[in-house]
C-alpha cells in the first residue's frame, strides 16, 4: 500500500474507532509494521491532523474533528484525474469547465501527498477532441434531462431532411465525434437518438414529463437488451 493511501486508511480507522487504537492494531489491519504506523502518525500530526495519544496507550482523533468532504486513495485520485481528462475530449463546453473546477476543488481539499497528483500531468487522455455543437447547448440538454422538460428541435436527419421535433430527453451519450441525445420522440412515438451536430435549433419546451424519465430509460435499456439477444441468435 502506498504511503498516501495508508495515511488515509489510518485516519479512517481512527475516525470509526470508539476507543484508542494502538499502532500494533492499525499495523495488523494495514499489513505493515508498527514502526511504519508510528512514522505515519507523526506525519499526520505534522500535517495538523489532530491525532492524540502515544505508544502503548493508543491513538484517537480529537473530538469535533471534521474530515475533508472527500477521502480518497491514490488509485481513486488517479481515476478522478483521468476521468476529468476524458471530459476534455467531449464537445460539452459546460462539462469541460466544470471538470477544471472540480480539479481545483479536490486539489484544495485533499492533503498534499494527493494534491500533487492533480498537478503532476502524469495521466493523459489521448485522442481527438469532439467539437462543440453549434446549434444546441448541451448544458441545456443536461438540465432538461434532470428537470424532465421537453425540448423543441429543428433536426436534419442523415438524408438531409429537416423536421421539427418535440422530444423528452432521457440521456446523453458522448462519442469521440459528437454527442447523441437519447429521447422519446413525439413525432415517431418511440425512443430515438439525435446527433447533436445535426440539430439546427433547440429551445426548451413548455411541457414537463416529470416522473416519466426512469420509465423511459428502462424502455431504452430494454431495447438494448432485446437487440443484444437478437444478435446472439
Amino acid at each position: 500500500m502506498r504511503k498516501a493511501s495508508r495515511l488515509f486508511e489510518i485516519i479512517q480507522i481512527l475516525r470509526l474507532a470508539r476507543r484508542p487504537v494502538t499502532a500494533a492494531e492499525i499495523a495488523v489491519q494495514l499489513e505493515v509494521t508498527p514502526r511504519s504506523i508510528y512514522r505515519d502518525i507523526a506525519e499526520l500530526q505534522a500535517m495538523r491532523v489532530p491525532v492524540e495519544g502515544g505508544r502503548g496507550i493508543g491513538y484517537i482523533l480529537r473530538p469535533g474533528f471534521t474530515l475533508p468532504p472527500l477521502m480518497l486513495t491514490v488509485e481513486e485520485t488517479e481515476a478522478i484525474v483521468l476521468s476529468l481528462a476524458l471530459l476534455e475530449r467531449t464537445g460539452d463546453t459546460g462539462l469541460r469547465q466544470a471538470a477544471k473546477q472540480v480539479n481545483r476543488k479536490i486539489a484544495a481539499a485533499v492533503p498534499p501527498p494527493l494534491a500533487a497528483t492533480f498537478s503532476a500531468n502524469a495521466l493523459h487522455a489521448w485522442g481527438s477532441v469532439a467539437p462543440a455543437p453549434e446549434a444546441v447547448d448541451l448544458a441545456m440538454v443536461r438540465r432538461a434531462i434532470r428537470d424532465e422538460q421537453t425540448l423543441q428541435l429543428d433536426y436534419r436527419d442523415e438524408f438531409g431532411r429537416l423536421t421539427e421535433r418535440t422530444i423528452r430527453p432521457i440521456a446523453l451519450i458522448y462519442y469521440s465525434q459528437t454527442a447523441n441525445i437519447v429521447a422519446w420522440c413525439d413525432l415517431r412515438q418511440a425512443i430515438r437518438n439525435f446527433r447533436a451536430d445535426r440539430v439546427e435549433h433547440c429551445d426548451a419546451g413548455q411541457q414537463f414529463f416529470r416522473g416519466e424519465g426512469d420509465g423511459l430509460r428502462r424502455l431504452w435499456m430494454d431495447g438494448w437488451q432485446s437487440n443484444a439477444k437478437a444478435g446472439q441468435v
